[in-house]
């Protein structure tokens, strides 16, 4: 099979300030492609944080011009990126909660959290999801945050042939130990290589856990970040033989 490389982006996000941001990002990704990773996830909401109440103000179309240097660099990279962003699908209508895949080929293709955490809704709609990402025989299967805590949904990405589940989010102190250990149990019941990218510093007023993680097939905790901060948690490998690496990053 063809080997694989991917990670997680463990980045700290300035609210509200997508120019700092993008900047942040752009540093990340230049960083991981230095790595070799072909694909790259950030947090939920990681390029605006988690604000929901400034989220109707932040939210853009997905092919925005305000977007454009990130996808310009992903392309330039070679390396699709999945970044957070609140989008509205067209003018006037809902915000929802997006990740872009900024394609390698300068492609774009929108995933939108299909599951709200409750009290999202007074913020945001809920998200028809997206298709998967194929790297060569490799499909990965994205999901935003909630989505992972309905079982449901990794349910149906293992049934849809993904080998991969790569989960942007935004998981607190308080809830790390529950959803870690949910997103390890989906690894080992459905054969899957689980992929956790967490934000690494505060955001909409959670004190974020970091700890982004990765989970080998049967289970296994393959690598995870120590703590806060900013870093990359790199995998490489193929179906059921994964290795993985933590890279602490310093602003």
């Amino acid at each position: 099979m063809t080997l694989l490389t991917l990670a997680a982006a463990q980045s700290e996000s300035i609210a509200g300030d997508l120019p700092a941001n993008l900047t942040g990002h752009q540093r990340l990704m230049c960083l991981a492609a230095q790595q070799g990773v072909q694909l790259l996830v950030f947090p939920e909401l990681s390029l605006t944080g988690y604000e929901p109440q400034l989220a109707a103000e932040l939210a853009v179309a997905p092919d925005s011009p305000v977007l454009q240097p990130v996808r310009d660099l992903a392309r330039e990279l070679h390396m699709t990126t999945v970044v957070g962003m609140p989008i509205r699908l067209v003018d006037g209508g809902p915000v929802l909660i997006g990740a872009l895949v900024l394609g390698a080929d300068g492609s774009l293709a929108v995933y939108s959290k299909q599951h709200l955490h409750p009290g999202e809704e007074r913020a945001f709609a809920a998200g028809r999801g997206g298709a998967p990402l194929a790297f060569a025989e490799h499909q990965i299967a994205l999901a935003v945050c909630a989505d992972f805590s309905h079982a449901s949904h990794v349910q149906a990405a293992a049934q849809a042939g993904a080998a991969v589940y790569a989960a942007g989010v935004l998981i607190s102190e308080g809830g790390y130990a529950v959803d870690s250990a949910l997103l390890q149990g989906y690894a080992g019941e459905h054969g899957l290589l689980v992929l956790m990218a967490n934000h690494g510093g505060p955001s909409g007023g959670w004190t974020c856990a970091g700890r982004s993680a990765a989970w080998g097939p049967t289970g296994e905790l393959l690598a995870a970040v120590e703590g806060t901060g900013e870093a990359l948690l790199i995998v490489r490998g193929e179906a059921g033989r994964w290795q993985a690496e933590v890279l602490p990053l310093e602003r």
